[in-house]
């Protein structure tokens, strides 16, 4: 099926709430106080759509967006407004009822991004902090094997906790015809400190990482790799894909966002890469530069007039 395009998304985050409490949750702490997009402003976007034909797929997010009792109405509102595609990020837990299941694809939502944060239940249910989590997640995927028109995604966030199972989780997955694509979400703290202890080494996590990748593709599935420095995955960095869908959000979610502080490495300014973000702030506190093992890649033309534009620092 090849890669999805994110430039041809736009995500709007239309619920802060959850039922879980994930540990790695980027949220979790300003969920409180965060606003979901005012209906207006879904209406809004739809009308646009409508008329220029800019996006050919929603993305409806939260926190948990299938708390949301008129999920469905939005979606069937989404199809009506042009959009060819509503997807909805989830932890999938309410996917294990068929009957709703089949409510969300009669209503038009034909790709699901599904949270799987480990291989097995002690360890998915420790992350999420709700005992039973796992078996409802995969009782979601499950279920959604029954419709032919659908396409499901997963994403795992590599922790501390999670990392040692990634191929772990390919091969727990590995059953399902709808699961066309894999994503693998290197953890960042919203904060400047790794508080939770959460934040793993780049070396450690590699060589499971690389193995989960290999796996994946073996079974004719896509892969993503988000945050995570393309030096360090060789063969496997075509894989690496920064790329967001534009985001929806409220605005005070962006000066928290921004305390990663992103695009640190002490071979910004000799790398050819364009895509990697380097290391953020908390890794950096943890784990050090780690000179000796990135290495930079060759600088092409444009990265080279790219670096002279802006100017980009030494580091380190």
């Amino acid at each position: 099926m090849g890669r999805f395009d994110h430039s041809l998304y736009v995500e709007m985050t239309m619920h802060f709430k959850c039922n879980l409490r994930c540990e790695h949750c980027m949220i979790l702490d300003t969920m409180r106080r965060l606003q979901p997009e005012p209906m207006e402003r879904f209406n809004d976007l739809l009308a646009q759509n409508r008329l220029t034909g800019r996006y050919k797929g929603l993305i409806l997010t939260g926190a948990e967006v299938t708390l949301r009792n008129d999920l469905a109405d939005m979606a069937r509102a989404a199809r009506a407004a042009g959009f060819e595609h509503v997807r909805i990020q989830t932890h999938g837990m309410k996917l294990a009822d068929l009957a709703y299941c089949r409510e969300l694809v009669g209503a038009g939502i034909d790709e699901f991004f599904i949270s799987v944060t480990a291989a097995d239940a002690p360890t998915h249910d420790a992350i999420t902090k709700v005992p039973g989590s796992f078996d409802k997640t995969i009782r979601g995927l499950e279920n959604l094997d029954a419709f032919d028109n659908v396409v499901s995604f997963t994403n795992t966030v590599i922790t501390q906790r999670s990392y040692r199972q990634l191929p772990a989780v390919v091969r727990r997955l590995s059953h399902l015809r709808r699961l066309v694509q894999m994503d693998f979400w290197n953890y960042w703290p919203m904060s400047e400190q790794d508080d939770k202890d959460l934040v793993a080494n780049h070396l450690d996590v590699v060589p499971f990482l690389r193995q989960a990748l290999a796996d994946a593709r073996a079974m004719g599935r896509t892969v993503e790799v988000k945050n995570f420095p393309e030096c360090l995955l060789g063969e496997d960095a075509e894989a690496l894909l920064n790329d967001q869908p534009k985001l929806l959000i409220d605005p005070d979610f962006w000066p928290e966002f921004m305390r990663n502080g992103f695009e640190q490495c002490v071979h910004r300014h000799t790398c050819g890469s364009s895509k990697c973000l380097g290391l953020n702030t908390a890794y950096i506190a943890r784990y050090g530069w780690q000179a000796e093992s990135l290495k930079p890649l060759p600088m092409t033309e444009q990265r080279r007039a790219l670096v002279r534009s802006r100017a980009l620092p030494v580091i380190g």
